[in-house]
């Protein structure tokens, strides 16, 4: 590696099994698009070609060619030369970084002692968060930030490349704004979740109501933590937020200029889906009840159903029905849903071995899934894929095939993760 992490051309070479997404002539896997004894030409971050080992590029000209299909018509072209670093990867697979497109990471306390009553037979319900605001409401900046800093390690260790942050631990207009502004120093995808469940001093009899807590959720504040967020959500389930009540704070974060994402359909059937769908979200996320209507109205849109498999092992609900998704023409996604009460893991490779295990998908439907799915759930063209033009983000697996990451559950198989041409763990 360069001082400091600087840009460097280099060729990843002696690729045994890569996986990129992107489905060509020649190309086995079926979507995962996989070139096998491969290799891939980096470039300022980015990818300029994709190939067999055998036919990687060994000049400067050929190199700089690559270069310029890829910008042409940009005048800050620069032409390679021939000092281009090569990286032996061993033979190993190498798979996109993985894109965990729903996390809870900026948050005080942990819910431990709730988890172990649950695994003893007590129901999982959406109050449980009401014990995270108020730790988190009483954590410093920067202990919530040093906390912060560390599920980011652990993400990047894993093979988690680009991932999406929510709020929803603050729910007071200050709070919130700090926890946007917090997950806005490491990620670019934020989601403001001011509706996630109402706070305490709002609940009736003795507070105002959940109608008066929207009324500040799309009033200041949204005006306070639109400015760190990319996105707006709402928990539309029972015991948080009712189909108008979610409405109403999505179609004001929507006007303000963010996209949309939906908590929905996670503790039994209801409006999340089709609210979703028909107010274009990005992902509508849990799933795990829908009905035929559901289904086919998922199928028909835009909208990425997010599945989120460790809530599933966590709180012993049903999992999802992936399979049912997938054969109806739903692009589906996975991801953590790290929290510290549903779902209190950071691994990506994991939730990939239990969809394949327990919600009926192959392991080239959950890599994906955890890839190109994630960067659908975000509506990224740039990740979630290795192709020329995307960014050289990838994981390294200390494994000949993507499938060691379902055949081999809980070994540490992720030995190296690139982020825009830099290794990073």
């Amino acid at each position: 590696m360069t001082d400091g992490g600087a840009v460097r051309r280099m060729l990843l070479t002696n690729i045994g099994e890569l996986v990129t997404n992107d489905p060509a002539d020649g190309r086995d896997g079926g979507p995962l698009g996989i070139v096998h004894d491969a290799a891939v030409l980096v470039d300022e971050g980015r990818i300029v070609w994709v190939g067999p080992a055998a036919h990687a590029p060994s000049h400067a000209d050929e190199a700089r060619h690559e270069r310029e299909d890829r910008l042409d018509g940009d005048e800050h072209r620069t032409a390679w030369d021939a000092d281009v670093e090569v990286v032996d990867l061993g033979g190993r697979a190498v798979i996109p970084g993985f894109v965990d497109s729903h996390t809870h990471l900026v948050f005080g306390g942990d819910r431990a002692e709730e988890f172990a009553a649950r695994m003893a037979g007590r129901a999982y319900s959406a109050g449980g968060i009401r014990s995270t605001v108020a730790a988190t409401r009483r954590a410093t900046d920067d202990e919530l930030r040093a906390r912060l800093l560390g599920f980011v390690g652990e993400l990047r260790r894993q093979g988690t490349t680009t991932f999406e942050i929510k709020t929803g631990y603050g729910l007071s207009v200050a709070d919130e704004a700090r926890l946007a502004r917090l997950a806005a120093e490491v990620t670019d995808e934020v989601t403001f979740l001011g509706a996630h469940v109402v706070p305490f001093e709002f609940r009736e009899p003795e507070g105002p109501g959940a109608d008066a807590y929207v009324d500040v959720v799309i009033g200041e504040m949204l005006e306070a933590c639109a400015p760190h967020s990319r996105w707006v959500d709402a928990f539309c389930e029972r015991g948080a937020f009712t189909e108008a009540q979610s409405r109403r704070v999505l179609e004001a974060g929507r006007a303000a200029g963010l996209g949309v994402r939906v908590h929905g359909n996670q503790l039994g059937e209801g409006p999340g889906v089709r609210l979703a769908v028909e107010l274009d979200a990005a992902s509508v996320d849990h799933c795990t009840y829908l009905t035929d209507a559901d289904v086919a109205a998922l199928a028909g849109s835009s909208t990425v159903a997010t599945l989120l498999p460790g809530v599933e092992f966590s709180t012993r609900q049903p999992y999802p029905d992936a399979r049912r998704l997938i054969d109806a023409g739903v692009t589906v996604a996975l991801a953590s849903d790290c929290n510290p009460g549903s779902s209190f893991t950071s691994s990506m490779p994991f939730c990939v071995a239990v969809a394949v295990r327990d919600m009926g998908m192959t392991p080239a439907e959950a890599v994906w899934a955890s890839t190109a799915g994630g960067a659908a759930a975000l509506r990224r063209t740039d990740v979630g894929a290795l192709r020329p033009g995307s960014r050289a983000d990838l994981a390294v697996l200390d494994a000949p095939s993507h499938v060691h990451l379902a055949y081999r559950p809980g070994v540490p198989l992720v030995a190296e993760t690139w982020k825009d041409g830099v290794r990073v763990a």
